[in-house]
């Protein structure tokens, strides 16, 4: 099978990049090849207690498909359910490619063309494509993080990882233990304290963690008088300018954002409690992505003894539970080991220049989206401190007008040439973050200077993405010699 554009990956980015590419190149021929059976990413694949967004839909949803849900943060069966109902109202469920995981692509540059190892169901086949399109997300589907703790094997109950989770599990009257401080963990405590006789949030250090309201009021009061559209874009960028703000303040003013995001945290959980210890990180805000909790749920669980934070290191499982380092003991029938994920450069794909492989970690990024010296491949990797959709929409948005600029120019291949003036040691992302600093070998670099640097700025990334000229002194475009 040979197209126009291959997208590896059906879930948010694949999808947007299926809207783009058919609204903006309509005569281009393109699949979306997707390694599961269904898609959704990781709507589809996380199937444990509680899971949802820790965004808000309306900048995690489409730019063009407005979320009418009440509800602003959202349970992931709702997204997914909006996923397929994008796909569907914009009829790209013919251009998904089930089972189909890309192992290797070969940028062939005589021909112009990308050679790729896909397998399918376990058999390899090959395809091939004039541009590929990276938008399986940014970690291993089959591979989270997991370390092995000290006597793990002694543990008498189940021990479950989120990524891998079994929906039969019973853990009603449960004594269960979450290992972990991120999204993840945030999520399952009040998720699962409900029916559980108690859970326990292990956290080797704290992250913050603040608290939003469920549904978003302007949303659900405009839509009594206003048409969706007009009030999805209101509340859209009512979202986007808070965080930017937020994200702003944060890096301007760091210890008085710290302040004041531990004094909510205080006056959730009260005087009492041990806040510093607890939910006051060593790290400055947004060093590290923040945890959402919607309607105040993990503190909720907290105040009503459903549900407790103990901050220690482990020294090893027991039959019974896990000893800390202070020598205090934790009984679990249950251990959740939210212990992350593991970051993958280009959708885990080997991907190889005329025969030559390509590390991505040698490379630097260009507009955060395409690799230099890598001609007629894109990738698309969301922002780390607002919605991954608003960067994805913008990723796909390039993509479109750099195919439509080589068409103009008559060209088959583009690729940005590394410009050595730009070369400093400077990571994809400046986040400190476990499951980044662990992947860093992976990523690709930054310059020091535009179109090098990956600014995780949406308002910034608007014009370059948008209004700029696509072509600049870095990009060359050309045919193959013959």
């Amino acid at each position: 099978m040979h197209k126009d554009i291959i997208v590896v990956g059906a879930g948010i980015s694949g999808i947007a990049a299926g809207y783009n590419l058919q609204k903006s190149c309509p005569n281009k021929s393109f699949a979306i090849l997707e390694g599961r059976d269904s898609l959704g990413g990781t709507w589809n694949l996380f199937k444990y207690p509680g899971i949802r967004s820790d965004s808000d839909m309306h900048t995690l949803g489409f730019r063009f498909k407005p979320w009418i849900h009440k509800k602003s943060i959202a349970d992931g069966p709702s997204i997914l359910e909006y996923l397929n109902e994008t796909v569907d109202e914009y009829d790209l469920r013919k251009k998904i490619i089930f089972n189909q995981k890309v192992i290797s692509a070969n940028w062939i540059s005589e021909k112009s063309i990308w050679e790729l190892a896909v397998s399918n169901n376990g058999a390899e086949i090959s395809m091939s494509c004039n541009f590929l399109f990276m938008c399986g997300g940014y970690y291993s589907y089959d591979k989270p993080y997991m370390p092995h703790f000290s006597n793990q094997e002694l543990f008498k109950g189940p021990i479950i990882h989120p990524q891998f989770w079994d929906v039969s599990l019973d853990y009603t009257n449960k004594k269960i233990i979450v290992i972990g401080s991120g999204a993840t963990a945030v999520t399952l405590v009040p998720a699962m304290a409900d029916k559980a006789s108690h859970v326990t949030m292990l956290q080797r250090s704290p992250s913050y963690v603040i608290s939003a309201p469920g549904e978003d009021s302007w949303s659900n009061a405009l839509r009594k008088v206003f048409p969706t559209k007009i009030i999805y874009f209101l509340i859209r960028w009512k979202n986007i300018l808070r965080t930017s703000l937020g994200f702003f303040l944060a890096r301007k003013y760091p210890e008085k954002v710290k302040d004041r995001l531990i004094s909510l945290v205080k006056d959730e959980l009260g005087n009492d409690y041990d806040v510093d210890k607890h939910f006051t990180p060593t790290y400055n805000p947004w060093d590290q992505r923040m945890c959402l909790v919607p309607d105040s749920d993990l503190f909720n669980s907290i105040n009503e003894d459903k549900a407790s934070v103990v901050t220690d290191s482990i020294d090893r499982f027991t039959e019974e539970g896990i000893l800390l380092k202070s020598g205090d003991h934790i009984d679990a029938d249950i251990i959740v080991t939210a212990t992350g994920i593991e970051l993958n450069a280009l959708c885990g794909v080997n991907v190889f220049v005329d025969n030559e492989q390509v590390h991505a970690h040698n490379k630097l990024s260009y507009k955060g989206m395409m690799l230099s010296g890598v001609p007629n491949l894109a990738f698309s990797f969301g922002y780390v401190n607002a919605s991954w959709t608003l960067r994805a929409d913008l990723t796909c948005e390039y993509v479109c007008r750099l195919l439509n600029q080589m068409d103009a120019q008559g060209v088959t291949a583009c690729v940005p040439n590394e410009d050595p003036s730009a070369i400093v040691d400077d990571e994809y992302i400046d986040f400190t973050s476990g499951y980044v600093q662990r992947a860093l070998d992976r990523l690709p670099k930054q310059g020091k200077k535009s179109p090098w640097r990956n600014y995780q700025n949406y308002l910034k990334d608007i014009f370059l993405v948008r209004v700029f000229s696509i072509k600049d002194s870095t990009l060359k475009f050309y045919n193959p010699e013959k």
